[in-house]
Order: C-alpha cells, then structure tokens, then sequence
C-alpha cells in the first residue's frame, strides 16, 4: 500500500460533549462527524497538552510540550514572533523530506516576524506573550505595520509548502493570508460591530466567510494533490468566537449560535469527505479529527458552557469537570477521531490514552523513519492502536493550564499540582447546577482516579500519600527532562508497582 494522505483536522474550543457520536444527549446534530466515527475510531482518553490554544498548537507540529519553548503560560498575542523555534522540525518538514506535498489551510495563531515601516521588527516593540496592560500598545503598533511586506516564521518557513487562513479571527489584521504574505492589504479599521480587537480590516471583511472559504481552500488542495502523498493540515476557526454560523445553519441545533456553529463545523467535514470521495482518495487517507481544547467559558457574543447547559440542556463538556484553560479533565480531554478505510477496522472505540503532540511520533511510524533524540520529545506513536492493537502506547502524559498548572496523569490516576484544576477559581461550575457534588478538601493538590471517577468529584489526595509523593516526584523529574519520549512509553511494570 502506498503510503496514506494525511489530513489534520483542529477544532478551536470544541468540547468533549458536543458530538452526537460522544454523548447520546448533545443538542447538536453532526451527521459527517458521526459518520466518520462509525467508519473509524473514535478515542476517548485523548487530550491537549495545554488547555488553550496556541501552546496545543505547538505541540501538534513538534510533538513537545510548549511549556518546554519560550511559552510558559497563555498564547501569543497580535505582534509577537514565532513560537515555534527556527531549525526545529515540526510533523510538516518530516511529511515533506519523506515524499509528502505539505499544505496549512486555517487558524495559525503561532506568530510572525512582523516588519514594521521604519524596518524594526514589531515583536522588539511588545513583551512576549504577555497582554496585560499591553492592550494599547498592541494596537497603536498595529498602524506601524508594514502590510506590504513579506511575513517570516510562519507555516511556509516551518515545512508547508503553502498556507491559506487567518492568524486568529478576532486578531488584526482582518484579512487573508497566503502563503508569507496577505492576500490583500486591510485599509480600513475594524467596524465597531465587528467582533474583535482593535486594528486593521477589508473593508469588506465578514467572519462568516471564513468555514466556507477553508472548505473551498481545502478542496482544491485535494483534487490538486494526486501524483504524491499529501498532508494537510486544517486547523479551523471554530467554534472559538465569533460565533458566527451562516444563514443556512441557523437553527439547525438545538443549543443556540453556539451548537448551529457546530453544525457548520461538521459541514466543512462533509464538504471534504465529499472532496476525497470525488477524487477517489477517501479509502487511503488518513483522517484525524480533534480539538485544541475543552469549550469556552463564556465571551461578549456567546453565553458559553455553564449558560448554554441551563439555556439548551447542553453540556458541552459532557460529564466532565472543567472547561478551557483548567486542568480539570474538561479543559484538555477532547474528541478524537480517525478515519483510514484502507487499514482502520469500521465502528472501533479506544480506551487508550493518546494526546495531540503523537501525531508527530504517528507519522514518523507511518514513513518508517526514526525521530531523533532532539525531535518530537513528548511525543508516542499510537499507529499501533490504529492497525488494530491492543494494549497502551503510553501510560503516562503531563498536562498544562492557561496560566501554568501543571497536572501528570499515569494510568488511571491524575494528580493536579495545585489547590483547584480551575484556571479561573470564580469561573468554576455555577452553584445553580446542583446535578453535580464535589468533595473537595483543602489541599496542595488533588487527586483522583478517572476509572471510577471521570467527573474528578471525589478528591483523594489525604487518602494516598505515598501516591502523591510518587506523582510529585515524577512531575518534577519530567518537568527537567529535555525528552519525555522513552519515559512515558508503557511498561506494565510501571502501573503494578
């Protein structure tokens, strides 16, 4: 068998409980989505590294924890540089020196080596990552842009042959970006009523355009890609606000805006399953559907997870605790789906534990090639699990909050290294939802075991010492690591000590 396209598929704050094929009461009708689980896999101890987006981001293309590069907690904002190292490999240079055609479609949101028009550099004018009381200078340097100039650090420097998309569709400047360039210059500022921050727009610029446009955009890459393999990567802008379906899925969910944004989601699926069909690729490609976190709390145009729950009867986090940026098992457990008719066994369901970063380990398997020592260090392969074996591929994984909790998870256990998992402690669930109890007692840390308790109600941190240790100890060992790749493969011997 010739070796398969591979297409990434990333959801922007789409939660554990939004798909029909994940939680039997969703709201929400995903026909395409739920399809491509019933012809493929659908796993269900899968997570983000970090429950928010950009560092999940990094840890896809590079297969390494983010908070191992300069990004500790939060994103990126508008101005600053690159995240992602010049010189370190990411999935889309290994695809690529093994025969792949390389193509990003969709939300960057990993910086850009920004020129300004006096020739400075726009990131020397704005402190890394960081927003607070930054907000204004952000803006003003948004009119020191040099918008006709090339664009550097972005997915064309990074192993993509080409790019189309948004840096992050509330970002400036409003307008398309192709390739190391925008597409077309903004001249305008932002309208009022235009969801967003400050900065520059088309004049014309809608964010309704956006799902349509990266279906259109990703169709062509298929039809286009026949002589080699391809990888595309199709990191989409929603349901992140705004939140803004088109016409024609307006009411189509039973949960608002928000699950009608969904609905238009599982369009795009659907337009490119059709792509691939009419292309004859379907059967050997490679399909892999996610998010890059749990849902969102709550933004100016949408009443988030906690309303939408008490609104619609919807729980987008399903029955988990949390939301994005928490620790909590809701701020980084997400769907997870993979599609390949060629080698993948029709309606399968995965227990196992896998996170976003094994896509790189994932493909290195599938080129039969070797990742370096200094390559894809927190990432495993889990191809295994999808040629049909049984068994774990990794036992243990570390996961990130917004503002830089760190929790471990080994088997059934996960410890959380500090007090709450909740990133935003007044952001936790709603004392109106009484269908849910916590005992919670006042500790360092928490713990919980996820076989028995998914939704982390019951904390057992006073009643296992030696296992808190334990996990205190492994954290910090694996926090001064450079690699985790070898320490985190399964060993039986590991879970039965």
């Amino acid at each position: 068998m010739s070796k398969p396209n591979i297409l990434f598929i990333l959801c922007d704050d789409l939660g554990y409980g939004d798909l029909g094929c994940y939680a039997s009461e969703s709201k929400i009708p995903t026909p395409n989505l739920d399809r491509l689980a019933a012809n493929g896999i659908r796993f269900t101890d899968a997570h983000a590294s970090t429950a928010v987006c950009t560092p999940s981001r990094y840890n896809v293309l590079t297969g390494r924890y983010a908070w191992r590069s300069r990004l500790k907690q939060g994103i990126v904002w508008e101005w600053d540089a690159p995240l992602l190292e010049e010189g370190r490999r990411t999935v889309a240079h290994l695809l690529k020196e093994n025969g792949y055609a390389t193509h990003c479609i969709g939300k960057w949101h990993l910086g850009w080596d920004w020129e300004c028009l006096d020739g400075s550099r726009a990131h020397e004018h704005v402190e890394f990552g960081v927003m607070h009381n930054q907000a204004p200078t952000r803006t003003e340097l948004g009119f020191e842009i040099n918008y006709d100039a090339r664009i550097g650090g972005g997915p064309v420097d990074r192993g993509f042959d080409s790019y189309f998309g948004v840096d992050v569709p509330n970002f400036a400047p409003y307008t398309w970006f192709e390739n190391d360039r925008l597409a077309e210059i903004p001249t305008a500022p932002k309208a009022h009523d235009l969801y967003g921050h400050k900065g520059f727009a088309l004049p014309d610029w809608k964010h309704e355009d956006m799902l349509p446009r990266f279906a259109a955009e990703a169709e062509q890459v298929i039809k286009a890609e026949r002589d080699q393999p391809f990888f595309l990567y199709l990191p989409l802008t929603s349901p992140h606000s705004p939140v803004t379906p088109n016409e024609a899925f307006q009411g189509r969910s039973a949960a608002g805006n928000y699950g009608d944004f969904v609905c238009e989601t599982d369009w795009v699926v659907g337009e490119v399953l059709r792509a691939l069909e009419e292309s004859g690729q379907l059967d050997n490609t490679l399909i892999l559907f996610t998010s890059d976190n749990g849902p969102e709390w709550r933004t100016p145009d949408d009443i988030g997870v906690y309303e939408r729950f008490l609104d619609y009867g919807h729980s987008s986090v399903g029955e988990l605790r949390g939301i994005k940026r928490d620790t909590w098992e809701g701020g980084h457990r997400v769907p997870y789906i993979a599609h390949w008719p060629a080698k993948i066994q029709r309606g399968g369901v995965c227990d196992e534990l896998i996170t976003l970063g094994d896509l790189m380990a994932t493909c290195a398997g599938i080129c039969g090639v070797e990742l370096g020592a200094e390559e894809g260090e927190d990432s495993v392969s889990f191809l295994p699990l999808l040629e049909g074996e049984e068994g774990p591929v990794r036992s243990t994984s570390i996961f990130h909050g917004m503002r830089g909790t760190f929790a471990l998870r080994q088997g059934d256990w996960v410890f959380i290294d500090a007090p709450t998992g909740a990133d935003f402690p007044d952001r936790e669930l709603p004392e109106w939802n009484q269908a849910r109890r916590y005992s919670d007692a006042s500790t360092p840390g928490l713990l919980y075991n996820l076989s028995s308790d998914l939704g982390e109600r019951e904390n057992l941190y006073d009643q296992h010492p030696d296992l808190v240790a334990r996990f205190q100890n492994m954290l910090e060992e694996h926090k001064q690591l450079a690699s985790s790749r070898e320490a985190f493969r399964y060993s039986e011997e590991e879970l039965t000590e």
